[in-house]
């Protein structure tokens, strides 16, 4: 048993090392100490890697309602089964959110200037969510193509950094951001400026689209407590400290956040509000997922290497589990997914139907073949057993059971992909991405 938990610890620190947490931004070893300090406490389950060891499962049919009757026409999914399924995953995973709230304020204080050479127009907003400049506030960085027609399609991107690090232009202003480890603000350096290459902004603009990135941590911090930072604090009634058990986690937070975006979009005349693309990477996939799930004005969903809690089956022992979701970031999820952490085939849902919550829109997900622990294979199931969603609304699935060749992206009304390499976005990913897109939106 010790030597599991040996070789247990070491594969989890390996796959810190490697890829998961070590962020594209340059704060590696000050986001990457705390996660490696949980990883240090939770050695007392071997991480399953191994295909034979598996085990067997049953799906939930996402086409029998919950008092038995089959789906056979698009009209029941959209009436009763797609609000069944909604409220489960409300209920037992990510908790419910508030509605809009009428008094959000948007500050667009640079209003359109030209940038990248000419190529671009820069916009940059703030969201106040309360509607007090002194409250939670979320602000919003956008380039526009010059000379793409108005209004443009435009990929929504959560970031685990804040904007100014994301593309060397020095108009984008500088700001504070979170130290997970700290639990404290941290100041901005000039140094810093575009450091990370995950957006391939110049290709994405020179292909016609936006490109608009949301800092989650403005949303709320990425910590068990960030709760009195961010949004959620705003609807805890007088002497509250935490939201219900079926109430909101941190994913629904962000992903709400996501949607207050996509409502400033819909005033801005230069964007087609009607083909906003939202896009996230590991816990940001998770983000993006649940955001197109529950809100169906997202044109189209990217979720990259989303894993457990995301794309990725529960049901299929391999790689992260619930339980290590619901030990390591209980603060991600609503309460009442804790209770499915020991006998997951409780849970009265899987990642399958939450895919299909985005049918018929297209949705694609992005793996690495790396990144074992967060199952490409198992993201790869959840999309097929979703096809039949897609195939019942007139759309195509997968079209295949057999999983493609690594770099081999499948590009129906869902679409997977397995690059070869980590857990990352690569930048012949953002090719496939915009190709994807190519096909879904550019022609409608």
């Amino acid at each position: 048993m010790q030597g599991k938990r040996i070789m247990s610890l070491r594969i989890r620190i390996e796959f810190l090392r490697k890829a998961s947490w070590r962020p594209t931004f340059g704060l590696g070893r000050t986001l990457a100490l705390p996660f490696i300090m949980l990883a240090i406490c939770a050695t007392s389950r071997a991480t399953n890697y191994d295909e034979a060891k598996v085990g067997t499962y049953t799906l939930p049919d996402p086409l029998t309602l919950a008092n038995g009757k089959k789906v056979t026409d698009s009209e029941t999914w959209f009436n009763q089964r797609r609000p069944e399924i909604l409220k489960l995953f409300e209920e037992n995973q990510f908790g419910k959110s508030p509605p809009k709230p009428s008094d959000v304020m948007v500050n667009v204080w640079d209003k359109g200037s030209p940038a990248i050479d000419g190529n671009a127009i820069r916009r940059q907003l703030t969201i106040h969510f309360n509607g007090k400049k002194d409250g939670p506030a979320m602000d919003v960085v956008m380039y526009l193509p010059a000379s793409a027609p108005k209004p443009v399609p435009l990929f929504l991107c959560l970031s685990f950094s804040p904007q100014y690090r994301l593309y060397p232009d020095p108009n984008i202003k500088l700001r504070e951001y979170w130290n997970p480890k700290t639990k404290a603000l941290v100041d901005p350096k000039e140094d810093e400026r575009g450091m990370s290459d995950q957006f391939q902004v110049d290709k994405t603009l020179s292909r016609g689209y936006g490109i608009a990135w949301i800092y989650y941590c403005d949303i709320e911090p990425d910590f068990q407590g960030g709760i009195t930072h961010g949004v959620r604090s705003l609807f805890l009634k007088p002497g509250e400290t935490d939201v219900g058990a079926d109430e909101w986690g941190a994913i629904s937070a962000w992903a709400w956040g996501c949607s207050r975006a996509l409502d400033y979009l819909e005033t801005d005349k230069d964007v087609d509000s009607k083909r906003v693309i939202i896009l996230g990477h590991s816990r940001l996939g998770k983000t993006a997922l649940w955001a197109g799930a529950s809100d169906p004005r997202f044109a189209m969903v990217v979720a990259s290497c989303s894993g457990e809690g995301g794309a990725s089956l529960s049901r299929r022992d391999y790689g992260e589990t619930v339980k290590d979701l619901t030990t390591h970031f209980p603060y991600q999820f609503c309460a009442n997914y804790q209770k499915y952490a020991d006998d997951v085939h409780k849970l009265p849902v899987d990642s399958h139907m939450e895919i299909a919550l985005v049918a018929p829109r297209p949705i694609f997900l992005n793996t690495g073949s790396e990144d074992r622990w967060s199952d490409p294979k198992g993201e790869f199931l959840a999309a097929v057993a979703a096809g039949k969603v897609y195939e019942l609304l007139g759309r195509q699935g997968l079209g295949t059971d057999q999983m493609p060749p690594l770099d081999h992206p499948i590009l129906h009304d869902i679409g997977y992909q397995c690059h070869t390499g980590k857990h990352t976005i690569l930048p012949t990913d953002w090719d496939v991405f915009l190709n994807f897109a190519d096909m879904h939106l550019k022609s409608k």
